[in-house]
C-alpha cells in the first residue's frame, strides 16, 4: 500500500519540485562548506553554577571513582598516581585538570579527499549521519525491518550526496546480514569507497580498531608516519553509565590515542535511570565519566585530539522509555556546552528523537535537539540525519527531512543575511518604490532574487489548492521520492585504483584470517 501511494503521488516529488525550481537532477542543494557558528551560545548557568557542576564532577572522581574494566587502563592510571581499588579508580582533581589542559581546543580530521578536511573547534558546527541503529524503515516497506548491507550502503550514499553532512559516523544501519566477525571490514570498505568524507571506527576490541586504522591509511595512500602525523579518522566511545568504562571501548580508545587519531567520549546518561533525576546532577556525572577518559588519553599521548560529548536526556517517568528533544535535553546540552568551554574542549551533541516514523513528532523533537546543539556551541553533531525510535531505526525519508533542517541552520549562519552595507540597507530601493509600489520588479530585487533566500529541498511552499492539485503529497512522501532520485543519480567519488586494490586485498586477507572475535 505504501509503495502504491508513493507511485501514485510522485508528481509532487522530484518532478514537481524540479519543475518549480527550473532545474533537473535529484535536488539543488547548498554547496559543501564548514559552517561557523557566530552566535553567542546560550549559557543557562551563571558563574556560580559552572563552579558547582565542576565541583560536583571533581567530587565524583575523587570520592566515588569510576569503574575501569580494562586492566591495561587501570595499570596506566595507577602509574599516573590515581587510586586503584580493584576495578574502581579515583582521580585527584589536580591530575584531571593538568591532563585536560594538554588537550587542544581545536583539531582537524583529514579523509582521503583533503578537500573534505574538517575542523572540530574554532566555532565550527559540523553534522554527521545517523549511526548504529539495528533496524530500518522506509515508506516502500512500510514496516520496521533489520538492517542489511544494501540498506547501509544506500544510507552511505545519502551521507556522501548531501553537502550538509560533514562526516560519516558508524554503521548508518547495522547490516545484520553480514557476520559480526567481518562486518566492520565490509562496511568500512563500503564507507571508504562510496564516500570520501571523514570516517569513524567503533572501539569494539583490538582487531576492529587496528583493521579500521589500516584501512583508512590504505585509502589515503599514507605512510605510517603520514597517517600518525594528524588525525585521519575518529572513534566515539560511550561510558556505561553510571560510572563505568568497559573493556573493549577503552582498548580502542587507548590504541587510537597512541596513533594520534580523533577521540570523542560521550557518556550516555538518562536522568532518572542511569543518572540523577536532576539535570545538573546528570550533567555533573556525565562530565566525570568523560573527563577521566580524556585524562587517560592525554597521559598516554599529551596533545591527543579529544572532544567531550553529551547524550544527557531523561526518561519518561511513566514508562521508563528514553525521551529525546525534550526541554530537559535541550538545557542539558546547553549546560554541557558551557562546561566544555570551561574545560577548553570541543563538544559533540546529537540530533535525536523518540518518534517511530518520520512524522511531526520526529521533526519537532529533532529540530529541538539540533537547535540546542547550535545554542550550546557544539562543534560536532552526531546522528543529525536519519534517526528514529531513540536510535533503534534508521530511515532515508527522515534523513532527507533532517537535511532540510540542517541546511536551514547552515543558511541561518551565513553572515550575508545580517550584512549592513549600503546595498543591504537599500535606501535607494526604498526611495524608488515609495509607499505605493512593490519591490518585486525593481533592479535591486532582480539582481538578488536567485540567492536572496533559502531554497528548500523537501518543503512545499505552495498554497493548499496548488498542493492539492499536484497530488496532495505529504512531506515523507516527497522525501521518499528525493531519496530514490538521489540513488538513481548517485556516482561514487573518485578513488585511486591502487588504494582501492590495496583495500580489497586487505579485506580479503582479514576475512581469511577470521576477522574479529565476537565474544567481547
Amino acid at each position: 500500500m505504501a509503495e502504491e501511494i508513493v507511485k501514485r503521488r510522485r508528481g509532487g516529488g522530484r518532478a514537481g519540485n524540479a519543475a518549480r525550481r527550473g532545474q533537473s537532477g535529484a535536488i539543488e542543494q547548498m554547496p559543501w562548506r564548514l559552517p561557523v557558528n557566530t552566535d553567542r551560545p546560550t549559557e543557562p548557568l551563571n558563574a556560580d553554577g559552572v563552579q558547582r557542576i565542576h565541583e560536583g564532577s571533581m567530587r565524583i572522581l575523587e570520592e566515588i571513582g569510576i569503574e575501569f574494566y580494562n586492566a591495561e587502563a587501570r595499570e596506566i592510571l595507577k602509574q599516573a598516581g590515581c587510586i586503584v581499588d580493584g576495578d574502581n579508580i579515583r582521580f585527584g582533581r589536580d591530575f584531571i585538570m593538568e591532563m585536560i589542559s594538554k588537550a587542544p581546543s581545536s583539531w582537524t580530521l583529514t579523509p582521503r579527499n583533503a578537500a573534505r578536511q574538517i575542523t572540530l573547534g574554532d566555532n565550527h558546527i559540523l553534522f554527521g549521519n545517523v549511526s548504529s541503529p539495528p533496524n530500518y524503515w522506509d515508506m516502500a516497506l512500510g514496516r520496521k525491518v533489520t538492517g542489511t548491507r544494501e540498506m547501509c550502503a544506500n544510507l552511505l550514499k545519502l551521507s556522501q550526496y548531501f553537502n550538509c553532512i560533514h562526516f560519516v559516523g558508524g554503521y548508518p544501519v547495522e547490516p545484520q546480514d553480514i557476520h559480526a566477525s567481518i562486518r566492520h571490514l565490509d562496511v568500512l570498505y563500503d564507507k571508504l569507497t562510496l564516500t570520501d568524507k571523514v570516517a569513524h571506527t567503533y572501539s569494539l576490541g583490538a582487531e576492529r580498531v587496528e583493521d579500521a586504522m589500516e584501512m583508512v591509511r590504505l585509502s589515503g595512500g599514507w605512510s605510517e608516519e603520514e597517517f600518525e602525523a594528524s588525525p585521519k579518522l575518529y572513534t566515539n566511545i560511550n561510558s556505561t553509565s553510571p560510572l563505568k568504562h568497559d573493556e573493549p571501548m577503552m582498548d580502542g580508545w587507548m590504541r587510537m590515542a597512541r596513533r594520534n587519531q580523533g577521540l570523542v567520549v560521550t557518556p550516555f546518561t538518562l536522568a532518572g535511570a542511569m543518572a540523577p533525576v536532576t539535570m545538573s546532577g546528570a550533567v555533573a556525572q556525565s562530565l566525570a565519566e568523560g573527563l577521566c577518559a580524556v585524562a587517560l588519553a592525554q597521559y598516554i599521548r599529551p596533545g591527543a585530539s579529544c572532544a567531550i560529548g553529551t547524550f544527557t536526556s531523561n526518561v519518561d517517568m511513566k514508562s521508563g522509555a528514553p525521551a529525546f528533544g525534550t526541554p530537559e535535553y535541550m538545557r542539558a546540552t546547553q549546560m554541557t556546552g558551557q562546561m566544555a568551554r570551561f574545560y577548553g574542549l570541543p563538544m559533540r551533541a546529537s540530533g535525536v528523537c523518540a518518534a517511530n516514523v518520520p512524522d511531526g513528532q520526529a521533526m519537532w523533537e529533532t529540530s529541538n535537539s539540533l537547535w540546542s546543539a547550535v545554542q550550546s556551541g557544539a562543534n560536532m553533531v552526531y546522528h543529525a540525519a536519519g534517526w528514529l525510535e531513540g536510535g533503534l531505526i534508521a530511515s532515508p525519508e527522515k534523513f532527507v527531512m533532517d537535511c532540510e533542517v540542517i541546511q536551514m541552520i547552515q543558511r541561518y549562519m551565513e553572515p550575508e543575511i545580517c550584512a549592513t552595507g549600503e546595498d543591504e540597507i537599500a535606501i535607494d530601493a526604498i526611495k524608488d518604490v515609495g509607499s505605493e509600489g512593490h519591490f518585486f520588479g525593481i533592479q535591486h530585487t532582480q539582481d538578488r532574487y536567485a540567492t536572496a533566500f533559502y531554497q528548500p529541498i523537501a518543503s512545499d511552499w505552495r498554497n493548499y489548492e496548488a498542493w492539492e492539485a499536484a497530488g496532495s503529497v505529504w512531506t515523507p512522501e516527497r522525501a521518499h521520492q528525493i531519496y530514490r532520485d538521489i540513488l538513481a543519480d548517485f556516482e561514487a567519488p573518485a578513488m585511486d585504483d591502487a588504494a582501492r586494490g590495496a583495500l580489497m586485498e586487505f579485506v580479503a586477507r582479514r576475512k581469511e584470517e577470521g576477522g574479529a572475535p565476537t565474544d567481547f
